[in-house]
């Protein structure tokens, strides 16, 4: 007996369709094992990047400059802030002023870096477009 026997258009009707469910699934857990394995490549390799000293760049008199000490007081001309928003209200005031001045910031090294963030957050909430940090150039390592 010929299963094939007929119409040749009734073998065509049952391959009509794909099943796509196994490629489906082989895609999903291929997406899971790359979503896992992808942090842990790009944090295990230890590298030592390099260090460049920073370009000198002259303090103008436009320049706004900001302290932040050790303990994290804020200072805007040597004047001690203590309200966030006392230096917003001043920093929107100061980047209306055409050409619009540049802020850098003087941070000690032990002050947490919450500390500057407020201070960087505030700046760019005021509309100020450069934001900088004023640091100590590298000493001068001894050739060997």
């Amino acid at each position: 007996m010929n299963l094939y026997a007929g119409n040749s258009s009734d073998v065509d009707d049952l391959m009509a369709e794909i099943n796509t469910t196994p490629l489906v699934d082989v895609m999903l857990v291929l997406l899971i094992i790359f979503l896992l394995t992808i942090p842990v490549v790009s944090n295990s390799v230890n590298i030592k990047l390099p260090s460049e000293a920073g370009r000198l760049h002259e303090a103008r008199a436009d320049h706004i400059v900001m302290t932040v000490d050790a303990a994290g007081t804020v200072y805007y001309n040597q004047t001690p802030i203590s309200d966030p928003s006392q230096l917003l209200a001043q920093f929107q005031t100061l980047s209306l002023a055409q050409p619009q001045p540049e802020i850098h910031i003087r941070a000690d090294a032990a002050v947490p870096y919450a500390f500057v963030g407020v201070v960087v957050d505030l700046a760019q909430q005021a509309g100020f477009a450069k934001v900088g940090l004023i640091t100590e150039p590298n000493a001068p390592s001894a050739k060997q």
